[in-house]
């Protein structure tokens, strides 16, 4: 008999989240869904640690990342990626302008990992110290002269260093790397200018 997943959704988009929790119901059962339409309504349900999973915003995610950083094996991020980023990556999102089976594709991998702890594992041992380094300057939104200028290495290397964070990651976006750096604490959400 399988246990029976309490989820919580934490969107203001009404119809995403009555979308999300047809999916999950539908397709993933047995589960408990809880909508939530801001992160305060959630907080002063009291019911925080109860739940197996949190869907959210990045906005939310970023917003509360005091909360959201220890759970972030639990924690799902929604994103407006295209249906072409489809697939999961170590952060821990769903794609939601990609198409239905996409979606449901991304859920099992996600809902598939249930008792392996986090999904992303000790990816951050995939970076080489250099690498973080370069990550930490990317998700601030310093160009990648001033990378090279700041670590005292050529623009060639610190090109070098993006392709191989990108391949070794599987994230293409600098929203996506910001959102990886955030949830693996290489960086925390007020590093970071919105």
């Amino acid at each position: 008999m399988h246990k029976t997943r309490q989820i919580a959704i934490i969107l203001s988009d009404t119809l995403q989240s009555i979308g999300l929790q047809s999916l999950l119901t539908d397709y993933f059962p047995p589960v408990e869904v809880c909508w939530f339409p801001t992160f305060e309504a959630f907080n002063a349900a009291g019911c925080n640690d109860t739940f197996d999973y949190y869907f959210t915003s990045p906005e939310t995610q970023v917003m509360n990342g005091d909360f959201f950083l220890p759970r972030r094996s639990k924690t799902i991020v929604l994103i407006d990626g295209a249906e072409g980023d489809g697939g999961i990556s170590t952060t821990n999102h769903i794609t939601v302008k990609a198409s239905q089976e996409i979606i449901i594709e991304q859920l099992q991998l996600l809902l598939a990992n249930d008792n392996s702890g986090n999904l992303s594992g000790d990816t951050n041992k995939d970076l080489s110290t250099r690498e973080t380094d370069v990550l930490q300057l990317i998700v601030k939104g310093i160009t990648n002269k001033e990378i090279a200028d700041k670590l005292s290495i050529s623009l060639n290397t610190v090109l070098t260093h993006r392709k191989n964070i990108t391949a070794k990651l599987g994230i293409k976006t600098v929203s996506g790397l910001t959102f990886y750096a955030i949830m693996n604490g290489i960086i925390s959400g007020d590093d970071i200018e919105l």
